[in-house]
Order: C-alpha cells, then structure tokens, then sequence
C-alpha cells in the first residue's frame, strides 16, 4: 500500500512535521510505503496565474479552469502540478498535515487545492464524486490547532471544528475520495506557550501515540458521509428524500440555534 503525506508548514522544525514523522514511522510499520509533498521546501507556487500556461488558449485574458482544461488537452499541464498529480494517483491514502491558522488552512494548502485539482484531468462536470478520478481510495486529514478540544466542540468558542473542515473534506469528496474522520492534534501551542513546558511536551507526546495508533487502525476508522451525484435533483439542490450529513447541505433554509 502506499500513503502520500502533503505537508502544508513553513517551518521544517515544526510539530506539524514531526507529525508526519510519526505518520511515516506507523505507515512503514505496517509495511506501507510513503512519500511526501512538503510544499514550503519544494517551492510549490501556490498562485494560480496566467505565467503557468504556456502556450495559453486566451493571451489576452486569464481564465483558471478554461486554461487548465486546454492544458490537459494538449499535455500541456504545469510540470509541479502534473508530478503532484502522478503522486496521488499512485498513492492509497492521502493525508493533508497542515495547522489551522485564522479558522483556515494555511494559503499554500489552498493554493495547491487550487493548482492541483485541475479541471479535465482531476475532475470534470461527470467525473466528481463517486465517480471522481480517485474513488477507490481514502484521504484524511491531520490538523494541529493551538486550544483545547472543548474551545472546538459544537459550542466552544473557536467555532465547531467538523464545520471548519468541511470544506476540505468537502473538496476531497468532490474529486473522489473516500474521508476518513479527521485526526485533530488539540493544545499544540508553539511559539507563545500558554503552559507549563512540562504540560505542553506531555501533552505533545500524548498526541504522538494517539496519532500513530489512530494510523495503526485506519480499517476500522469513520468515515465523513457526502452525498451522491444521485441525491441531487435537476436544479442542483438535494432531493427531498436525500439525506442531509451537515449543516452546509440539508433541507431547511433556517436551522434552530436553540
């Protein structure tokens, strides 16, 4: 089996990349095979601009996912972009390591979602979802942020942290993937610790063991449920007898809040 680890931390000291350590070590142990995209190190231009499209369908005017659908016609796809992209097709299981940062993946993320899922090789108008390039395998996401996971709960006050990371998840449902339930690192505080050193580290390392049999164990791990290509009508909205996985698509306008 093979895994594939994105990296999304500028910093190669980081928690974030010891993670993928810890990842890499589990995966190995069970005898897959790992590689590694670390994005910061290898340069990945996150921006989406007209420089990459070369020769370009519109010189006078830039469209994204025009100039990316003539580039996969015409074989002419980034050389960052299509090595990425021959890096997923080979792997199993994709993880994405990255710390929120303002409630968001970090932009270099955002940038290679951008770049990466390119429209006509990745996905198309009927190849998405279930019948998206990559169906058949699992992607996860490994996320640090810096409170407790009281602070991310449905209440808490860094927001509801399965709502946060939907939209990725989201995107990695569009493009085929089945998810696996995220694996959330909570309390890495780094930089400006608001903990003793000692809390911090035991905490740190409980995160490490936990993450490493989370990895040891992913047959019998969740997954996120998205809805078909089949629950939604001719309009583009879910059919009445759909179901409804989250609050970002379900079948009443106003949700009650109390």
């Amino acid at each position: 089996m093979q895994a594939h680890i994105v990296l999304a931390h500028p910093e190669a000291g980081s928690y974030n990349a010891h993670l993928v350590q810890v990842a890499r070590q589990s995966l190995e142990a069970q005898g897959w095979t790992v590689s590694l995209s670390d994005l910061y190190r290898m340069g990945f231009d996150p921006c989406e601009r007209a420089a990459h499209y070369v020769p370009a369908l519109d010189a006078a005017r830039f469209d994204a996912q025009s100039e990316q659908r003539y580039a996969c016609a015409a074989g002419t796809v980034p050389a960052d972009v299509a090595a990425e992209i021959r890096r997923l097709e080979a792997a199993d299981l994709l993880i994405l390591q990255y710390p929120m940062w303002w409630h968001l993946p970090p932009a270099m993320l955002k940038g290679w979602l951008d770049r990466v899922f390119i429209y006509g090789d990745v996905y198309t108008s009927t190849q998405r979802f279930e019948n998206g390039r990559f169906t058949g395998r699992r992607a996860m996401l490994s996320v640090t942020v810096g409170t407790s996971a009281e602070t991310y709960a449905y209440n808490g006050r860094s927001g509801d942290i399965d709502l946060m990371l939907w939209p990725v998840n989201f995107s990695l449902a569009y493009v085929g993937y089945a998810v696996l339930e995220p694996f959330v690192a909570y309390g890495v505080e780094a930089g400006l610790r608001y903990s003793e050193a000692a809390v911090v580290e035991a905490r740190l390392k409980r995160i490490e063991q936990d993450y490493g049999a989370a990895l040891a164990r992913l047959e019998r791990r969740g997954t996120v449920p998205f809805n078909r290509m089949s629950e939604w009508g001719a309009d583009g909205r879910i059919k009445p007898d759909a179901p409804a996985y989250s609050p970002y698509m379900r079948h009443r306008r106003d949700l009650p809040l109390e």
